[in-house]
């Protein structure tokens, strides 16, 4: 089981960092991504990363400004976002899976098998 924290309202141009922390899961492997959605839209992948690997990937709409990581002592995963700006305004969800997914595979939802239950991150203007 996932939960996610650290939403809150901020600013245009302010930082955020969301954390993801889980219970009968372990983030040293497989994958873990972070997706949102906004109201009235559908949801969206943001980033995620193969931890075997080493490799994230980022939606174009978040590269440059957001970066996953995680602390394997505390078992945590966070996205920092950065100059946030009024359209990342969505409520955030961290996801996992035990599996090293596939470049085509990371932003799809259906192959998270773990979900959090969303923090809400409002931007601004």
């Amino acid at each position: 089981q996932l939960q996610a924290s650290g939403g809150g309202l901020v600013q245009a141009g302010e930082s955020l960092r969301l954390s993801c922390t889980a219970s009968g899961h372990t983030f040293s492997s497989g994958t873990t991504g972070w997706f949102r959605q906004a109201p009235g839209k559908e949801r969206e992948f943001v980033a995620s990363r193969r931890w075997r690997f080493g490799s994230a990937a980022y939606s174009d709409s978040v590269r440059g400004r957001f970066t996953i990581s995680r602390d394997n002592a505390k078992n945590t995963v966070y996205l920092q976002m950065d100059s946030l700006k009024p359209e990342d305004t969505a409520v955030y969800y961290c996801a996992a899976t035990s599996s090293g997914l596939i470049t085509s595979s990371l932003s799809d939802s259906r192959f998270y098998n773990y979900w959090g239950q969303g923090t809400l991150v409002t931007v601004s203007s």
